[in-house]
């Protein structure tokens, strides 16, 4: 059965339109999820509304929304006011403008969407507005208003379809400095650098996702199908960490030496770039007994 589309509208590049539809590319269906239980009955609990203050439960028809001015002051806002500032949407991606995919700045990229043609009648539509993408290489940007909040939508072809996936306005991000201004910048040897390089080559491979285990989400599969099988559950016990100090020019030779196999391949790599060195350094001394003849 397929799923059951999120969002239903039309997608503009200037007089150019087709109706589309919008999927969720992710989910979190196939998660472990646990809840609430009362351990003397086995039931679900509920959770209710508590006044912070009295402790009284808030039924439904007390309950409001408010914005905090400053501590435990609040002003209320009413329903009808919330929806006078609400956009309505028109179920339009207006696309406004291509920009480079290199530009895309990938702290901005928020929740991805599978785009698809809605019916027949927008096939034609939808494949020269991706085609033309695919062949100028650009990412479009579009606004679009979903749960009556307006986003930026970056759009790019995908296989057959389109990927949208919102971005974060400005204000949603952090400033790097308030992080990174006390980062110290030691002196770090090159000695140092060349190792921790060949580090990474006998590392260097190919992105797939294929490969990524959530190890945890099969430990919680199997802690529950054997718990529930009525068997015991053997408790680790826990591992002391190692509390002698290496040094970092020692930590990254033993990380070389750990490799196993691979170390050959970082001492072909390290033998390249110690030729190239030493053939730069044999050319340096020829030009200079040249020059020192003339």
């Amino acid at each position: 059965m397929a799923p059951r589309a999120y969002w239903k509208g039309t997608l503009k590049l200037s007089l150019v339109s087709c109706p589309v539809v919008l999927y969720p590319a992710t989910t979190t269906a196939e998660k472990t999820r646990f809840h609430m239980i009362n351990r003397k009955t086995g039931n679900r609990l509920k959770q209710q509304m508590v006044d912070s203050e009295t402790g009284d439960v808030v039924e439904s028809d007390q309950k409001g929304r408010g914005y905090e001015l400053r501590k435990g002051k609040y002003v209320e806002i009413e329903p009808e006011e919330l929806e006078a500032v609400q956009i309505e949407s028109n179920h339009t991606i207006d696309i406004e403008s291509f920009v480079p995919s290199e530009e895309i700045d990938q702290r901005y990229l928020n929740h991805p969407y599978y785009i698809a043609p809605e019916g027949k009648a927008a096939a034609d539509a939808f494949a020269v507005i991706r085609d033309a993408m695919k062949d100028q290489d650009r990412v479009a940007l579009a606004k679009i208003v979903l749960t009556n909040r307006e986003h930026i939508i970056a759009i790019e072809p995908l296989g057959k379809g389109l990927l949208g996936t919102t971005l974060r306005f400005p204000y949603e991000l952090r400033d790097e400095d308030e992080f990174f201004d006390d980062i110290k910048s030691p002196k770090i040897t090159k000695d140092m650098v060349d190792l921790a390089g060949h580090i990474l080559h006998t590392k260097a491979a190919h992105f797939d996702p294929s490969k990524f285990k959530d190890e945890y989400e099969t430990a919680l599969k199997a802690l529950v199908k054997r718990k529930a099988s009525g068997k015991t559950i053997a408790l680790p016990e826990r591992e002391e960490r190692p509390s002698n100090v290496v040094s970092l020019m020692d930590a990254l030779k033993q990380s070389l030496k750990g490799r196993g196999g691979k170390k050959t391949a970082a001492k072909s790599h390290a033998r390249r770039v110690t030729g190239r060195q030493r053939a730069a350094k044999k050319t340096q001394r020829s030009t200079a007994r040249h020059r020192k003849a003339g």
